[in-house]
């Protein structure tokens, strides 16, 4: 009895070397093409928030590492810098959390020119509702379009809310909590820029492998 608890225990000990084994060699041979796929993402994302037309330089590689509270988080994010061919800055995109989401944190990317007028926002990540809270997604609805051509400016600081809150952007039916938290976390994102705009250019491009 014993001898077959043994050998049966040998066996699964066996499977389950292999099954791991497997799991990191796939893992291993797949984990170049993963980051290729999500740097070909961004990429995407990053051309759609901050049109070709606006730079000359490759956004991907013009990465800086930027820290602030009006990006919603403590930790370091990403802004990609945005050139002319001789050097002139031109704008940015910049990440940033909404922290406050229905469902959790919500990650946002917000383009803008050099001035601060918004040329596109995406979310990058979120876990909101389907149906109701994911409509912030550009996959669902085009909502998340609304803040391109916008500029947050001093006397213009009460429109930055959801019509039910006075403002001037559409709440979901059923769903303020998660339009009310992006338009905030984009609000902040154009004020932390434009009141650092100057220090952002003169950063060193310091992702590294961070990115």
């Amino acid at each position: 009895m014993l001898t077959a608890i043994r050998k049966n225990g040998a066996i699964l000990a066996i499977f389950a070397c292999a099954s791991a084994g497997l799991v990191a060699v796939t893992n291993y041979l797949t984990q170049d093409q993963i980051l290729r796929q999500q740097q070909e993402r961004l990429k995407t994302t990053l051309n759609q928030v901050v049109p070709h037309s606006l730079h000359d330089n490759e956004l991907f590689s013009a990465c800086t590492l930027v820290q602030s509270e009006l990006l919603g988080t403590q930790e370091l994010l990403h802004a990609y810098l945005a050139r002319r061919t001789d050097g002139s800055p031109s704008g940015a995109a910049i990440e940033a959390i909404a922290p406050d989401g229905y469902n959790g944190a919500i990650k946002l990317i917000i383009g803008v020119d050099y001035k601060g007028t918004i040329t596109g926002t995406r979310v990058l990540e979120h876990q909101e509702t389907p149906g109701l809270g994911d409509r912030i997604d550009i996959r669902i609805t085009d909502w998340i379009l609304s803040f391109t051509g916008k500029k947050v400016t001093k006397d213009n600081l009460d429109k930055w809310q959801v019509r039910k809150d006075g403002g001037e952007f559409d709440q979901f039916t059923g769903a303020t909590i998660t339009p009310r938290a992006v338009v905030r976390a984009v609000k902040n994102s154009v004020i932390f820029y434009n009141q650092n705009r100057e220090q952002l250019f003169a950063q060193p491009l310091n992702c590294g492998g961070e990115k």
